[in-house]
Parts: C-alpha cells; sequence; structure tokens
C-alpha cells in the first residue's frame, strides 16, 4: 500500500507517493497561484494527484489516504483550514473539498508539524520518540513529536515557537509583536543582519562577495566571510549563533526532547553551525552537568521531502 502526501506552500504544489518503509516512489510539484480562489487550487492539488500516480504506475486503489501538510492553523479532526495567511485560506473545508475529485480519505495538518514528522519517523529523529524540529526558513517554522506523535495542543496551534519572545520591545516581527525569537534567528533576520554589517563596514568580504550589491546578500553570506577570515562575518554568525541558542535552550527547558532536529537551508552550513550552537545553548541551560542527559541537536536529513513525506504519514497518527 502507498500513501500520498502533499506540501502545499505559497509558490509550489509539491506532491509524492510513499511507500510503508517511508521511501519515495515519486514526486513533483506544480506552481500554486496563490492569489486564486481555494476551489482552484485545490482542484489543481487533485489533479496533480491523480497525475502523480498514474505516472507512478499506479491506481487511486493503491493509495490508502492523501495527507496534507498547509501553512497555518488546521482543524485536525474535521479537516478544515481555518487560516493560513500566505494562500489567504480561511474556513477551508480541505478534506471535503479534495474528496470532490479523489475517493480517498484526507488528513491535514500544518506543514511545519509534518516535517517534524517526516523527520521523526524517517529523518535524523527516527530512532528516537521525543523530537522537535525547528525550520530557519522565511520565519522560524516549528513541530513538536511525543512518543512520535504531533503534538499541536487542543486549538492545533501549539509549536508555533518562532513567536516566542526573546527580546521584550525589540524588533517588529511579521506576526505584528516585537522581540520574537523569529525576528532574530529566521533566514531573513540573518540576511537583514548581514546587510546592516555590510553597510557598517563596507571594506569587508560580505561586500566584496556579492560585488557591493547588497541585495545579493542571502544567508550564506556571511558564512562564506567567516570562512575567508573576515573580522564583519565573523562578528555576524557570532551573534545570530547567540540568538539561535537562546530560543533552543527554552525550547529544551520546556520539553527537554532527546533530539532538537535543525532544518532549512541554514542547516546545510552543517557543523560549521551545529558545533559552535551545541556549546552556545548548553552555556545557557540551567544545568550543565555532563552525567545528565541532555537533548542532541543535530541537522535534518529530508530537506524539501520532509513536509511531503510527514504529510504522508499523517493517516498512521492512531497506530504509532
Amino acid at each position: 500500500m502507498y500513501y500520498l502526501g502533499i506540501d502545499l506552500g505559497g509558490t509550489n504544489i509539491a506532491a509524492g507517493i510513499v511507500d510503508k518503509n517511508f521511501s519515495m516512489v515519486a514526486k513533483g510539484s506544480v506552481p500554486t497561484g496563490r492569489e486564486r480562489e481555494y476551489t482552484d487550487i485545490i482542484r489543481d492539488m487533485a489533479d496533480f494527484s491523480k497525475r502523480l500516480i498514474t505516472d507512478a504506475g499506479l491506481t487511486t486503489s493503491d493509495i490508502e489516504y492523501i495527507g496534507i501538510g498547509s501553512p497555518g492553523v488546521c482543524d485536525r479532526e474535521n479537516g478544515i483550514l481555518l487560516y493560513a495567511n500566505n494562500i489567504k485560506f480561511n474556513n477551508v473545508p480541505m478534506a471535503k473539498e479534495m474528496q470532490k475529485y479523489i475517493s480517498l480519505p484526507v488528513y491535514l495538518d500544518n506543514d511545519a508539524n509534518c516535517a517534524a514528522l517526516g523527520e521523526s519517523m524517517a529523518g535524523a529523529a527516527k530512532d528516537v520518540s521525543d523530537s522537535v524540529t525547528v525550520t530557519l526558513g522565511t520565519g522560524i517554522g516549528g513541530g513538536i513529536v511525543i512518543n512520535r506523535r504531533i503534538f499541536s495542543g487542543f486549538n492545533g496551534m501549539a509549536g508555533e515557537i518562532g513567536h516566542t519572545l526573546l527580546i521584550a520591545d525589540g524588533e517588529l516581527c511579521t506576526c505584528g509583536k516585537k522581540g520574537c525569537w523569529e525576528a532574530y534567528a529566521s533566514a531573513t533576520a540573518l540576511i537583514r543582519q548581514t546587510r546592516a554589517a555590510a553597510e557598517e563596514n563596507p571594506g569587508s568580504e560580505i561586500n566584496r562577495l556579492v560585488d557591493g550589491n547588497l541585495d545579493l546578500i542571502n544567508a550564506k553570506t556571511a558564512f562564506d566571510a567567516m570562512r575567508l577570515g573576515d573580522d564583519t562575518g565573523t562578528r555576524v554568525v557570532e551573534q545570530y549563533i547567540r540568538y539561535l541558542a537562546e530560543g533552543i535552550a527554552n525550547i529544551i527547558v520546556m520539553l527537554q526532547p532527546e533530539k532538537v532536529v535543525i532544518g532549512g537551508g541554514i542547516s546545510k552550513e552543517g557543523e560549521t553551525l551545529l558545533k559552535p550552537l551545541r556549546k552556545a545553548v548548553k552555556e545557557r541551560l540551567y544545568y550543565r552537568k555532563d552525567d545528565v542527559p541532555q537533548a542532541e541537536l543535530v541537522a535534518a536529513e529530508l530537506g524539501n521531502d520532509a513536509g511531503i513525506i510527514g504529510a504522508a504519514m499523517l493517516g498512521m497518527q492512531g497506530g504509532f
């Protein structure tokens, strides 16, 4: 039997077919066209799903169910997307709408939760029961897995770790609050910090790496400058790691997961990021004795497939 997972994003609809061993047997994507009506977007999701099934040499009867990971707040029990800002969905009956086109059970959850479930079942946290996945992107996504099941609170909103407070009355966050962790430790925040440092230090390697065009700065630029021995790049990275460590230490103190999985493009820095991050996190915990078991910080393994694989696992949540 196979399972179909969909990762609904503001730019693309990515989907894949996963087997019982959590291996992807087919995948692809199509543009979302997020300015359209939800009925049109869901129809495209269904059409693309059917095409993917056919291209894999399967039929609908080979698929046990469809799982959808979506941005926003989900009513998992009823398959309703209550609110999603970047695709402008409000109280959308996702499951029922999909079933107009494909007669299969449909499960729905937040996309960050799905990524966390994917890493828990088939990725960096597959060997532990309790984990938290932190995705560093435009914002900071988070997913909490306890006993290999997603924990999302009574209202589906648990795990929004990017909007925990880091600095009172600090940087304005996209959510409207000031001082959120996301405003300091997301990839967007790192780009802003790198740009500010480049403006203050025009002779730095940061400026040379982008030929003086600061609009070309990305989340990798400061790390690249640091590798070249640039003091400005080094300071940016060190401060960024401190911001990141504060939030991760808070997660560990609250939840004590066996693993904290770091995903998103910045996680590709590997040990360049993780080695100093582990040290900085340990310094911020209220206990530091080596004989006390510590949460392990690791890089995500599944990349962009995490959300698809996790969505494909949603129907199994009652059976773990």
